[in-house]
């Protein structure tokens, strides 16, 4: 019970700072406010570019080529090696012969179609294709470099330079908003820290007092550090109404994709709940490390 009325007191004395050194407080709630807008977009932008390379990724098919002059058992056997393949993805394996591109291309209506139907089955100078995507497409060049080297294939196709800059580009893009994340975050918590203190600096006086009338470190340095998850919680508030209709607001006008279908953007429910929670989250941790290190050095006096 005592640990409880502890708190308690703990509790209403960091509120009553917070509104008696209102101008101090508000510094700190500004601080905090405008990099956990920061952070907040930048893991946005982390994890829409995530999703970006993780739809491209699965949207790259591979499309072999089998020689004309093949039976179908041997394009059987080929297919078999081809599965056999450790990168392939077997479940997205699909075999077209050269009739049925043939009749795919002349329902277009256009004027291929019109060359297309006046060759008859003989004529045909299309190639039966196996479709398939991979598991790894950091992979995909050594996947495909073991298709062509079966004996039989003609050629195989998958936009290559184009996958692999998209893939390079991707991943870079992820190494450097990964980076300003952690260097946002880090900058955050000095600026706090710093800010606090001026906090705490106002008020050695009143530490001093409390140090020459018995109280305990711990009584001394809990407020303060309720004090910092206050302001911290406080700070959020802006941001996280900030990310959450923001964003919904960009997805709507963006109608969920950027430039192409493919590039769809992160639906905001429920990823805008999960920013929100770690903008409280960082904000709070933010708040209480930095009024824990800036309160060390007075309760030592």
């Amino acid at each position: 019970m005592k640990f409880f009325r502890m708190i308690g007191r703990s509790i209403r004395d960091a509120f009553k700072s917070v509104i008696r050194n209102f101008s101090l407080s508000l510094a700190s709630i500004s601080c905090i406010t405008i990099t956990l807008i920061i952070i907040g977009s930048t893991l946005i932008i982390a994890k829409n570019v995530d999703n970006f390379a993780t739809l491209i990724k699965e949207d790259v098919t591979v499309v072999t080529f089998f020689d004309n002059s093949l039976t179908k058992e041997q394009e059987e056997e080929i297919i078999t090696k081809i599965k056999a393949i450790e990168n392939v993805d077997v479940s997205s394996c699909e075999y077209t012969s050269k009739q049925d591109i043939k009749n795919k291309m002349e329902s277009e209506k256009n004027e291929i179609s019109k060359i297309l139907s006046t060759w008859n089955d003989s004529e045909n100078p299309l190639m039966d294709t196996y479709t398939l995507k991979v598991k790894d497409i950091n992979d995909i060049k050594k996947t495909v470099n073991e298709i062509e080297n079966i004996k039989g294939v003609e050629s195989v196709s998958y936009g290559e330079g184009i996958v692999e800059q998209l893939v390079k580009a991707f991943d870079k893009v992820e190494k450097i908003t990964l980076v300003v994340g952690l260097a946002l975050i880090l900058v955050t918590i000095f600026l706090i820290i710093n800010t606090i203190k001026l906090t705490i600096f106002s008020r050695q006086k009143e530490i001093s007092i409390m140090r020459l009338v018995g109280a305990s470190n711990s009584r001394i340095k809990i407020p303060f550090i309720i004090e910092g998850v206050i302001l911290g919680i406080i700070g959020s508030i802006i941001p996280v109404l900030t990310m959450t209709y923001g964003y919904q607001a960009l997805y709507q006008s963006l109608k969920g994709q950027l430039f192409s279908p493919i590039i769809r953007l992160v639906h905001p429910m429920p990823f805008t709940i999960q920013i929100s929670l770690l903008i409280v989250l960082v904000g709070m941790l933010v708040g209480m490390i930095g009024s824990a290190r800036a309160v060390r050095r007075y309760i030592k006096i």
